[in-house]
């Protein structure tokens, strides 16, 4: 897998969101689109985060040039990401059997569809037809990395790879189960659904990858492999209020295995900051003020950042995504 998932984008958006932020909800209608089994579901309130004068910089760290392009393929039809988009989600899956990453999405705002196919028709732009629905492609419609864009209504448009869309068309029309059947994952979703303006709820495999990107010492100490193994799962939660709040929970499968766990993330970060302090004071501060907390079977991890720790970061490009 060669993209870095969705959670350490969320780990970097958490800083351009306003003080004092309405939480972000998503309607079960939405949720129960996605496929059963995607490994990773997120949300994020672009109207809000549009607020914030941090955005566009922050923007252009965060989102890989392929979905700028993208961006930029939906602008020449009359449809403004930047600002007929109003709230997204988004979910990632691994091909069976592949080991290749797709993701699908749903755009909520105000479109005009008939307008954008016409254009779109007028380009002779790939397309292929779906249960009814005209998919368009950005790329040639038949390469593997083909981003495809449908309109569900004239508030809904969707994206994704051409496979894992066709099978949210398929939730969608009552041939698939939708991620509503997932008795893991849904009840974590809906106990951060509306706790911010941005959450995220990982999968068992897309949580171990979570921490081997978000704080890769771990990897130094011997037993870190068995004990992020007993992790099942990880909720992600931004909230703005007073100050901005991120909060990170896994779910182990034991008390004692989130004991150990806390320890070991600990053990971790003290590393990281070491390494950062002369190079990265800003973010070497940050660190300093991760809060590493034992709940029963949960592990939070909590952080708090100001706005003048987030100016110094964007200038040192600390969240630039390398793909």
């Amino acid at each position: 897998m060669k993209t870095k998932i969705a959670a350490v984008a969320l780990l970097a958006a958490l800083l351009f969101l306003p003080q004092k932020a309405q939480a972000g909800r998503l309607g079960t209608d939405i949720i129960g689109l996605f496929p059963k089994d995607v490994g990773e579901i997120a949300y994020a309130d672009l109207k809000s985060a549009r607020k914030q004068k941090w955005f566009p910089q922050m923007k252009e760290q965060i989102v890989p040039s392929r979905f700028r392009q993208f961006e930029e393929f939906l602008a020449s039809a009359g449809i403004d990401p930047n600002t007929q988009v109003e709230e997204v989600a988004w979910a990632v899956s691994l091909k069976a059997g592949a080991g290749v990453e797709e993701i699908v999405g749903v755009a909520l705002g105000q479109f005009q569809p008939e307008s954008a196919e016409a254009y779109f028709k007028a380009q002779k732009l790939p397309l292929t037809n779906y249960r009814g629905i005209t998919m368009f492609a950005f790329g040639s419609g038949v390469g593997p990395n083909d981003i495809f864009f449908l309109f569900l209504d004239s508030n809904t448009a969707a994206f994704g790879h051409r496979e894992l869309l066709e099978r949210m068309l398929e939730v969608r029309y009552g041939a698939e189960q939708g991620l509503l059947a997932n008795e893991k994952m849904f009840p974590l979703v809906d106990s951060v659904n509306g706790r911010g303006i941005i959450w995220a709820v990982l999968d068992k495999n897309y949580t171990r990858l979570a921490f081997s990107q978000l704080v890769p010492e771990t990897t130094q100490f011997p037993e870190a492999a068995n004990l992020i193994a007993r992790i099942q799962a990880m909720t992600i939660n931004i909230e703005a209020d007073r100050g901005i709040d991120a909060r990170f929970q896994a779910v182990c499968d034991t008390p004692d295995s989130a004991n150990l766990f806390a320890a070991l993330i600990q053990a971790a970060v003290m590393l990281r900051r070491s390494s950062e302090a002369e190079s990265n004071p800003e973010l070497a501060k940050l660190l300093e003020d991760l809060r590493v907390t034992p709940r029963g079977d949960r592990l939070d991890l909590r952080v708090g950042v100001t706005e003048e720790q987030l100016l110094a970061l964007l200038k040192r490009n600390t969240f630039a995504v390398k793909l």
